[in-house]
């Protein structure tokens, strides 16, 4: 038919992992659709491998966005394209942002944590992997703590010997330190090393290319590690003197962790974080989540600081007086109020502006000209509330005997969203 458009032959582009050693690492049906392909994209270094391609070449540099469109317009266009990355391109790499924006194909080659595995000859079907690879190191301390192996992507921030200091600074010294370079390629080198001695490392005595590995050094026991299970004794944390007390205490605590409705990837404020427990009880339920405190008060806020480096949980703690402060915080999933200061009304504002979809708000106040506010100003924001009053009382010894104290009564408010109602209770309503 006269003016009919030829048909098009889509051709998926192919994500082709490489090792350091370049062309070496391929199989030879790799090199060949290398070779022959139109369009061949990399960074410059994996293109370097390949000089004598005779096809069209594009270094990636950042705007992911902008190559996914490309290479979309390409496979249209039916031209043969191959994409170069390192190691298993869908394991922290460029095969994952590809594969869910258009139709790729994947052929993975050995990542840089099975080999630097493999050059320690020990099995990681049990390793915790995390990547500080182009991000902060911030949380990684309740998140690989008590684990025996933790493999570490690294970048030239995040070093061998920054990681190294981190872990001194929050008392890690269980974990020795094997370190991976440039494996496969011609300046491999590989090694273990003490926490204090690679901290003293200078800063160029690494390859940028690096893995880093923990283990926990042999005879490690668990009894050996700190541990802290859900409610820290009180007298655990360092506190203000001579006059302690101002602690959200362990009871009320579970208590209002409970209410929060915490996950593992939460994002949680803790406003008069005062020592920190209730953040540093949430930092170890959220582990890969964040955890930000304010505090009005700076010896209080030092005792947080100190708390947190003794229970390894890695919060960002500043001074402040909430509401300011807060707008340097993400937006949370989950917020805990131990004092407001006297700003409760602008202070809840912004906490129910501020937290994100199904989140919940805890309030914990011991009068009840609080409770009053609280609960007013939740209902002015469209807030729903429940409330509980915790009368708590723990036993005391008197001579051989045994009595009760009371600690201070203590309402704890809980806000959420409330649910718009359905349409059949409105109808209802409608009809009444």
């Amino acid at each position: 038919m006269s003016g009919q458009q030829p048909h098009v032959q889509i051709t998926k582009p192919k994500v082709i992992g490489i090792g350091d050693n370049g062309r070496d690492s391929l199989l030879p049906l790799y090199a060949d659709w290398i070779d022959s392909s139109e369009l061949l994209v990399g960074g410059e270094r994996q293109l370097q491998f390949f000089p004598d391609h005779q096809g069209e070449q594009l270094v990636i540099k950042g705007g992911l966005s902008e190559l996914a469109a490309r290479l979309k317009t390409e496979s249209e266009q039916g031209r043969s394209v191959v994409v170069l990355a390192s190691g298993d391109p869908l394991f922290y790499g460029i095969g994952g942002y590809l594969s869910s924006k258009l139709a790729v194909e994947v052929f993975p080659n050995l990542s840089s944590i099975q080999l630097a595995f493999a050059r320690m000859g020990e099995s990681w079907q049990d390793a915790e992997v995390v990547s500080v690879h182009g991000r902060s190191i911030k949380g990684l301390a309740q998140r690989i703590d008590g684990k025996k192996k933790v493999a570490l992507l690294t970048d030239e921030t995040n070093s061998p010997q920054e990681i190294a200091r981190y872990l001194l600074a929050f008392g890690m010294t269980e974990y020795r330190v094997f370190v991976a370079e440039n494996l496969d390629g011609p300046n491999e080198r590989t090694g273990w090393y003490e926490l204090h001695e690679l901290a003293d490392q200078a800063t160029e005595a690494f390859s940028p290319l690096n893995v880093v590995i923990l283990r926990q050094r042999p005879g490690v026991s668990t009894a050996d590690l700190p541990d802290w299970p859900f409610g820290i004794d009180d007298e655990l944390f360092a506190q203000r003197k001579p006059d302690k007390g101002l602690i959200t205490k362990k009871e009320i605590r579970v208590l209002s962790l409970a209410q929060m409705g915490l996950r593992s990837d939460s994002i949680v404020w803790d406003i008069g974080t005062c020592t920190g427990s209730v953040a540093i009880e949430a930092a170890r339920i959220a582990r890969q989540g964040a955890v930000y405190a304010i505090e009005k008060n700076e010896a209080d806020l030092a005792n947080c600081l100190e708390n947190m480096t003794r229970f390894r949980a890695d919060i960002t703690a500043i001074q402040g007086r909430a509401p300011q402060g807060l707008e340097t915080f993400a937006d949370p999933d989950a917020v805990f109020i131990g004092g407001s200061g006297g700003e409760m009304k602008e202070l809840l504002h912004v906490c129910c502006t501020r937290l994100r979809p199904g989140g919940r708000i805890v309030l914990n106040a011991v009068t009840i000209e609080n409770l009053y506010e609280a609960n007013r100003t939740f209902a002015e924001e469209g807030f729903a509330t429940n409330i509980t009053l915790a009368q708590i009382s723990r036993s005391k010894p008197i001579l051989d005997m045994t009595r009760f104290e009371g600690l201070n009564p203590v309402y704890i408010i809980t806000a959420r969203h409330q649910e718009p109602e359905s349409t059949a209770v409105k109808e209802t309503k409608a009809v009444e």
